[in-house]
């Protein structure tokens, strides 16, 4: 049930909200050099590596890091504004068409991040596919802190359902969380 309910969120958004995704990918490109589109690897479910789609948020030539291991001042003004109304997560929903990702579930990790990843796997937290949002960006844990992050993933692993699904997405949408933060 939760493949097909990911399937029919993430294709009506593309839909409906395509347009928007491509505006803003082109003041992206206006704003500064480099894709509207990001695209980076990222460890997902299984720990299989897969392309993981963002626009584009921080100057071009950043380096591909964690968000809590880059300087704020890397982030774009246009940047800033998308990240703060969650708007740069939505070419995600391609993700989510795809299979790679779910509209709810633990955050895709980078593969450099090993602490977070074996956290993760001592926890059985690969079982899941990752998610858009999920429990620990509604209570404000971002990749800086690992074993808080996979104790929290695993817990929405033991106790995931689609009516709390649907409360976290209804959360995320009316502002819950914060997401992963740049260095000050």
């Amino acid at each position: 049930m939760k493949r097909l309910f990911d399937i029919a969120c993430s294709l009506a958004g593309l839909v409906l909200l395509g347009w928007l995704i491509l505006l803003l990918a082109w003041m992206i490109r206006r704003e500064s050099d480099g894709a509207g589109i990001f695209r980076q690897s990222r460890v997902g479910q299984g720990e299989r590596v897969f392309t993981f789609y963002k626009l584009r948020t921080m100057r071009s030539g950043t380096a591909h890091a964690a968000s809590h291991e880059t300087p704020r001042a890397a982030v774009t003004p246009l940047g800033a504004r998308l990240r703060h109304f969650k708007l740069d997560e939505l070419p995600q929903l391609w993700n989510v068409l795809k299979g790679d990702m779910s509209l709810v579930g633990p955050r895709p990790c980078l593969p450099t991040q090993r602490q977070l990843i074996e956290a993760r796997r001592e926890r059985g937290v690969f079982a899941l596919r990752p998610g858009i949002t999920g429990p620990a960006q509604i209570a404000g844990v971002d990749m800086s802190d690992p074993e808080r992050l996979a104790v929290l993933d695993a817990a929405y692993l033991r106790e995931q359902s689609f009516f709390g699904d649907l409360g976290l997405i209804l959360k995320t949408v009316f502002g819950g969380g914060r997401g992963d933060r740049v260095r000050s």
